[in-house]
C-alpha cells in the first residue's frame, strides 16, 4: 500500500471559502468536527473532481482529525475518489443478481465501446468505468449508475445507447 506524505497543508490556503464555509456548517451540526469528515470529502470531490493528497491534508487539518483517519473514510467509500476520474463515472453493479441477469454482456459492450477496462479513463477523459459491489437495484438488474442516476434492467444495446446519449448531452445528472 503506498504511503501518504506527512506534509501538512494550511486549509486556509488551500481550500476555497465556499468549501470551508460548507465544510464549517457541516461540522457545526455533527456531534465532533471528526464526524464530518465524510461530508467534508464530497465538498471537495464536488468542487475539484476527485480527492488528492492535498485536498486530504487540508480537510485533515481544518478537522483537526488524524490523516490516517480521514484516509480510511476516504477509502472505505467507493464514491469518494482518491485518483483523477472522467466526467462521467460509471459504476457498474457486480452484485450476484446483476451478474444471473446478464451484466457481463453489458460490461463486454462498454469495454469494447468505450476500450477501456474497469478502473480506467478514455483517452478523452469523458469516462471512467468501476465496478460497485451493490447499487440497491436487485429487482431492476443489471444496473449501473451515472452520478446519481440510476439506469436498469441494462442490455448491452441500451448501456452504449445510454452513454452516447449523455456525450450528446455534454452533461451529467448529479
Amino acid at each position: 500500500m503506498e504511503t501518504i506524505n506527512t506534509t501538512i497543508i494550511d486549509y486556509q490556503h488551500y481550500l476555497t471559502a465556499t468549501e470551508i464555509a460548507v465544510i464549517e456548517h457541516e461540522a457545526s451540526i455533527m456531534e465532533t468536527r471528526e464526524a464530518a469528515g465524510i461530508e467534508a470529502l464530497k465538498v471537495v470531490q464536488a468542487h475539484r473532481g476527485w480527492i488528492s493528497d492535498e485536498s486530504l491534508f487540508a480537510i485533515s487539518d481544518m478537522l483537526v482529525m488524524p490523516i490516517a483517519q480521514l484516509e480510511g473514510v476516504a477509502t472505505f467509500y467507493n464514491l469518494i475518489y482518491r485518483q483523477p476520474v472522467g466526467q462521467y463515472v460509471i459504476h457498474l453493479c457486480d452484485s450476484i443478481a446483476c451478474h444471473l441477469t446478464g451484466v457481463d454482456s453489458v460490461l463486454v459492450a462498454i469495454k469494447q465501446h468505450l476500450n477501456i477496462e474497469y478502473g480506467q479513463t478514455t483517452a478523452d477523459g469523458k469516462f471512467t468505468l468501476l465496478s460497485n459491489a451493490c447499487l440497491g437495484s436487485c429487482d431492476k438488474a443489471p444496473t449501473m449508475m451515472i452520478g446519481t442516476e440510476h439506469y436498469q434492467y441494462l442490455s448491452p444495446e441500451i448501456a452504449v445507447d445510454i452513454l452516447q446519449k449523455l456525450l450528446a448531452k455534454g452533461e451529467v445528472n448529479g
